[in-house]
């Protein structure tokens, strides 16, 4: 059988599933065989990271994605969406009127899987050490609004902060806040190889090859105390080479759930119909992808030679070329479906046009055609990226201003080379932190970013950023937010391209994936079953 199964959204940036997968009602079973995911993610330890699944480095949707069900947070993001919610905690709550004090109790009898009692001495441990660390992924950065964590008792953590942070409660909600076991992660040195420890709804154990970890084992943790109501005992997790590779794994039965990433070829085939056996599940996203430019680069360095890029580069042609109805054209790092949007690039720039950005050019003595490099990761986003880069190098060089070469690499040297600045132009993706808008502008352009750009504004970072998280009502922020938009489409540090749906197929006797994946692209497990084949 195969249907697809929509998750509709409810209002702006909150979404909201409605229909169930294909499947009998008895989304509980758990006996024997675990349910088997495939992804193409990649997960390797390499001496440039050789600590990829520590809370305190993590720092990539794939790795994320371990973590959300080994290592818990005191806070959750909802199964609905929305704001929010209780998770090792029995409550938090800002305790001020400046959003600038946030207090939570633990919950009474929080243990690790190893049976060890979860304290508020270790949720300070945790943060502590993260902030320590700084790790080079740039992850530490999420709780940087953080100035000291105190504690009450057994139970009661107090969280002072440097400035007014509405957002705060999100971030207590990703990975990099995850608590964890002083007895198992160092406080001055991250944890090396693919060992986690929590106490999450999950225990973890890796199959690794080489450096790379080919397959993981999830098996519920009956310790666990939290928000998340497990529909299986056991899921396993295997990477595969790429989308072909996982699609014929899913047509045998070897796997049951094929998540990130599909090729677009695939998900058009699921869409038609043409799987025997497997239901497509797809959704709204906040994935997006952009261009991003090391601004102290020779080639790129001049503002006029971004913005040309900017005014030739055709979203449109490009979305409809490779992704067809699976993307949208995004004129802004925030996509459309945020509180905050502002289509400023479009404002801007309007349709693309060759005369308006030779006059850019002109203008600033720039010769042209210029010799440009794009590079992307040939493993990490998907099969696709390669022609979206094609796509690209064409209109760039149609336009005959540029001279552009593209260059693909490997995920494993992609990143480090990237973050150490030798590359001038290339591509990335963002999966959100959490869905505000403030997660799809200060990573990129606050003090320490994930990318390492040079970048720096000093309005945005010491101004704008500051004044938009002040605003617990997110439309109170948006005048703040449209001004940061602005001036990213000005200056051009960054060019968004698209917006992404996302997908799930599965066989026709697994329940629960509608709601496998939340707004932020992040896994959940604990959603899956085994029901009746319908």
């Amino acid at each position: 059988m195969n249907r697809k199964t929509l998750v509709l959204p409810a209002v702006a940036g909150l979404l909201t599933p409605v229909l169930a997968a294909c499947g009998g009602t008895d989304s509980g079973a758990k006996n024997g065989d675990p349910i088997v995911v495939g992804t193409t993610d990649r997960f390797t330890a390499t001496s440039d990271a050789p600590a990829p699944l520590d809370p305190a480095y993590a720092y990539d949707v794939g790795t994320w994605n371990i973590l959300r069900q080994t290592v818990q947070t005191l806070m959750i993001q909802p199964k609905g969406e929305g704001s929010p919610v209780p998770e090792a905690a029995e409550s938090c709550s800002f305790t001020d009127t400046g959003n600038e004090r946030y207090a939570c109790k633990l919950r009474s009898g929080l243990k690790f899987a190893s049976g060890d009692p979860v304290t508020a001495a270790d949720v300070k441990f945790s943060i502590d050490r993260a902030l320590k660390l700084q790790a080079d992924s740039g992850v530490a950065a999420l709780l940087n609004t953080v100035d000291t964590v105190e504690t009450q008792g057994d139970r009661e953590v107090i969280f002072h902060l440097k400035t007014a942070d509405a957002t705060f409660p999100f971030k207590l909600s990703t990975p990099v806040a995850g608590i964890v076991n002083p007895k198992d992660y160092a406080k001055d040195k991250l944890r090396d190889g693919f060992e986690v420890d929590g106490s999450g709804p999950y225990t973890f154990k890796a199959q690794v090859k080489g450096d790379a970890m080919v397959s993981a084992t999830f098996t519920k943790n009956p310790s666990y105390k939290g928000s998340s109501e497990l529909n299986n005992d056991k899921v396993e997790i295997r990477s595969f080479d790429d989308a072909d590779a996982m699609g014929a794994a899913l047509d045998r039965g070897d796997i049951d759930v094929m998540s990130r990433t599909m090729s677009p070829s695939q998900i058009q085939k699921l869409d038609g119909g043409s799987g025997q056996h497997a239901d497509l599940v797809d959704m709204p996203g906040l994935e997006i992808r952009y261009l991003a430019f090391n601004t102290n680069a020779q080639t790129v360095k001049d503002k006029a030679v971004r913005q040309a890029i900017a005014q030739v580069v055709n979203r449109g042609e490009l979305v409809s070329k490779v992704y067809g109805t699976q993307a949208e054209p995004l004129y802004s790092l925030v996509p459309a479906t945020l509180t905050g949007h502002s289509n400023s690039f479009f404002n801007k720039y309007g349709d693309p046009s060759v005369a308006k950005a030779k006059v850019l050019l002109a203008k600033a003595g720039v010769t042209a055609p210029l010799k440009l490099t794009l590079h992307y990761t040939t493993d990490h986003y998907g099969s696709a990226t390669k022609q979206e880069f094609e796509v690209l190098q064409k209109q760039l060089n149609d336009s005959g201003l540029f001279d552009v070469t593209i260059q693909g690499h490997p995920w494993a040297t992609f990143r480090p080379a990237e973050q150490k600045g030798q590359y001038d132009v290339y591509g990335m993706g963002w999966f959100p932190d959490f869905p505000d808008a403030d997660n799809f502008l200060a990573p990129f352009l606050d003090k320490d970013n994930f990318l390492g750009s040079p970048y720096a504004n000093s309005t945005i970072e010491r101004t704008l950023i500051p004044e938009s998280r002040r605003e617990a009502d997110r439309l109170d922020a948006a005048k703040s937010l449209t001004e940061i938009q602005d001036t990213v489409a000005e200056d051009v540090p960054v060019l968004p391209l698209w917006q992404g749906k996302q997908y799930v197929a599965a066989r026709d006797d697994i329940t629960g994936t509608s709601y496998a994946l939340n707004s932020s692209s992040t896994l959940q497990l604990w959603e899956l079953g085994r029901g009746v084949s319908g």
